[in-house]
């Protein structure tokens, strides 16, 4: 007879692997059909009861790790701070290119030269022994307030060799922000760069706690100097290295549940809240990832995303225990793939925002394509739409595409990108196919958040559905609870849904400081709330579709999620940026849309709107056989107009015959116009249409603006969501005008029926 642990275990195989089931009808336990097998087999995520009382098969894990939780890498379980893992980096990999950067000592920028891992192993421990002679100890907080360089590495890696905590500060935050995060904190010492010492010293009076500031690219002779009773000691980042070689103190390991860093979040509302992750959880996250994904010490990775993010953070722990060489860019996004194609990286991460910006490699490559002229541009559509079936039908496409198209667009970032991933927000699909036809390689998609010390769910290799975010991180476990509000429940069919919860060893330790925030989003069995809401697709591949935190009521009682409509309307072609937003006062949605310039200056010229752009119109003549200055046009084009531009250059623009139409001296007034504003609603609802928007979803009335929203205006948070209680104050004119203008129109339609 089986023992009742036997039958447990066999119910649970029944459970994972459909085969196995018996066909006994009175059997309680099913197949579950969402974690059973997808196509050819293959199974992302299996489902496991919550409590085996309940009888709930409701908690998903990796198909990888599905009875056991990953918290050590998996071939070197020894290391469980980040200071074993850079010791072991250090001595595995000692003359291996670790940090590397295009800056000169002069400030001009050059070929990329490189630190190997012994030499930042030997800079970290004079920066911790030069910190130790400025009395910082065990448990002291160090916060740095730069961007990405090796100088930043090396001091997160002497925090961790002696036990300090390191806080990163924002260059974005601002100064009210960055004061509120270094008293919470109680920062000891902060290392700062020459252009954020200005910003700390203009506040340097109501920061007690910090008694040593290290300015990274300092010359000491041009340091300032700050008065005696301020009790601050100013130094060059070399002087303190110095300071340290002439002492060297052992190193103060910490074990693994000693706090690591604290991360502030700045949120949408309040002030920034601290994420205190420790050691242990911030090694689980990478190891779950290397379960997952597999990288090699040959790989080259190009580090611009913010070192204070956590994804950025979390790939760096990554990238040292697999003994990766890391290549700083200049500092200068504009400036982004020049130094790719310098570096020449195998690993490329990045964020939608940076894709498919204006000065993003997507928008980028789409426009030379459109601008190489007819044939090229059908030359690569027919090579994009052949590889991309390919690719889609698991077929290996053909070589031919790349010698004739996609090579050129591969070497834009170097030409050896073997993998690329995205984070921080959702990616769309026909971006996401974009990138793995014209650069050739692997794309995945991650899903995270701070408080999971970075990665909850990623794409499997070789998965080339689109959508989605993958299957559980092995580190973590996750399960979908119902919201009733919204109409979520995991009952759903065909898909399950609900709120994204979250437990396992990457859950955070709590709010710095703030137990109250800490048990609204923690509860008594360590499951964490995330606030968005997701479906389990088949196969068990999680997929995000909503978001329970700001949600709102309109006036007919209907709940709103805005995030789900800015989403959706970020797909139309007019739309840089969308603020939704309603009250329970009014029964309507109206949108603030930040709008693509590029898009609306085709828009103008093909509705015949002329824009004037501080030109002179100097003369007008008919286009004759034998001009130079004649260009090719339609038959409809017989003339052309020289004007003069602001830098007084003469250019041949060709007119239709009819009417020139209104004249514009900028964007600005075009964004002003009724028509303008009307087309881009017009094309708001073919894509809220598309998206299967529900009628009280859509926007009734729309503004225009030429700003993007950003953290400089106080619109978007670092991590570039939108701040809404600040966005409602900034617009709050132009939805003031929208709901007016809503309401008059209303008002007309009524008079007139019952007339």
């Amino acid at each position: 007879m089986e023992s009742p642990a036997q039958r447990r275990l066999h119910a649970i195989q029944c459970h994972l692997y459909p085969s196995a089931i018996s066909n006994d009808p009175h059997s309680l336990v099913q197949a579950n059909l969402t974690a059973g097998e997808f196509a050819h087999g293959q199974r992302y995520s299996v489902a496991l009861p919550e409590k085996l009382q309940t009888g709930q098969w409701n908690v998903y894990r990796s198909a990888r790790s599905p009875f056991k939780l990953i918290s050590r890498f998996t071939d070197h379980p020894e290391i469980g701070t980040l200071h074993d893992n850079f010791t072991h980096a250090v001595e595995t990999f000692r003359d291996c290119n670790y940090l590397g950067t295009r800056i000169r000592v002069d400030g001009t920028v050059g070929e990329y030269t490189w630190m190997t891992y012994g030499e930042a192993g030997t800079a970290r421990k004079a920066i911790g022994s030069g910190l130790w002679y400025y009395g910082l100890r065990e448990g002291d907080c160090v916060g740095l307030y730069f961007i990405n360089k090796p100088e930043w590495l090396i001091v997160d890696h002497a925090c961790s060799a002696y036990s300090f905590i390191s806080v990163p500060l924002y260059d974005t935050l601002g100064p009210d922000a960055v004061k509120y995060v270094v008293n919470h904190a109680a920062l000891q010492a902060i290392f700062c760069a020459p252009q954020t010492l200005n910003s700390l010293l203009s506040f340097l009076s109501e920061i007690p706690s910090v008694h040593l500031i290290v300015v990274v690219g300092g010359i000491d002779e041009y340091l300032p100097s700050l008065p005696s009773a301020s009790g601050v000691k100013l130094i060059s980042y070399l002087e303190l290295i110095s300071q340290g070689r002439s002492g060297l103190q052992p190193f103060c390991p910490p074990k693994p549940e000693d706090v690591a860093t604290v991360c502030y979040t700045s949120g949408t509302t309040g002030t920034p809240k601290g994420v205190v992750l420790t050691h242990a959880n911030l090694i689980s996250s990478a190891a779950g990832f290397c379960h997952v994904i597999k990288l090699h010490s040959s790989d080259v990775y190009m580090s611009y995303l913010p070192l204070a993010h956590i994804y950025e953070r979390t790939n760096q722990v990554v990238s040292v225990y697999c003994g990766i060489a890391i290549g700083f860019y200049q500092g200068d996004t504009l400036k982004l793939m020049d130094d790719a194609a310098s570096l020449r990286p195998t690993i490329f991460c990045s964020v939608p925002r940076s894709i498919r910006s204006n000065s993003g490699y997507c928008d980028r490559i789409a426009n030379a394509v459109s601008a190489s002229g007819m044939l090229r541009d059908r030359l690569f559509r027919a090579a994009y739409n052949s590889k991309r079936k390919a690719i889609m039908s698991g077929r290996n496409p053909s070589p031919m595409w790349d010698i004739l198209v996609f090579n050129k667009i591969k070497d834009k970032l170097g030409g050896r990108v073997r993998l690329m991933a995205s984070g921080a927000s959702p990616l769309s699909p026909d971006v996401m196919d974009f990138l793995r036809v014209c650069f050739g390689c692997q794309v995945i998609e991650g899903y995270g958040m701070t408080e999971t010390s970075s990665v909850i769910s990623i794409m499997d290799e070789g998965d080339t559905l689109s959508s989605h975010v993958g299957s559980p991180n092995p580190a973590c476990e996750i399960k979908l609870v119902d919201v009733p509000e919204m109409n979520y429940t995991s009952e759903d069919q065909p898909h399950p849904r609900g709120e994204i919860c979250v437990r396992g060893p990457i859950v955070f330790q709590g709010y710095y400081k703030d137990e109250v925030q800490t048990r609204e989003v923690l509860d008594d069995d360590g499951w964490l709330r995330t606030g968005d809401i997701g479906l389990w697709l088949p196969g068990g591949r999680l997929k995000i579709i909503d978001r329970k935190k700001n949600i709102f009521k309109l006036a007919q009682g209907e709940y709103i999620a805005p995030e789900k409509i800015e989403n959706v309307y970020a797909k139309c072609k007019f739309v840089s940026q969308c603020l939704i937003y309603g009250d329970s006062l009014n029964s309507s949605l109206v949108a603030v849309v930040a709008v693509d310039p590029n898009v609306m200056k085709d828009w103008a010229s093909s509705e015949d709107i002329r824009m004037q752009w501080n030109t002179k119109v100097l003369w007008t003549k008919k286009a004759k056989r034998g001009d130079k200055k004649r260009r090719k046009t339609k038959a409809s084009h017989r003339k052309v107009v020289v004007v003069r531009r602001t830098k007084e250059e003469l250019e041949l623009i060709p007119l239709p015959q009819k009417a020139l139409g209104k004249k514009y001296e900028s964007l600005s007034q075009l964004s002003n116009d009724p028509r303008a504003r009307a087309a881009v609603l017009a094309e708001m609802d073919n894509v809220g249409r598309e998206a299967h928007l529900r009628g009280f979803e859509f926007a009734k009335a729309v503004t225009l603006v030429l700003e993007p929203f950003s953290s400089e205006n106080g619109l978007l948070t670092p991590t570039l969501k939108i701040k809404r209680p600040q966005a409602k104050a900034y617009f709050a004119k132009a939805i003031s005008d929208m709901y007016a203008e809503l309401s008059n129109t209303a008002s007309k339609t009524a008079q007139n029926l019952m007339t």
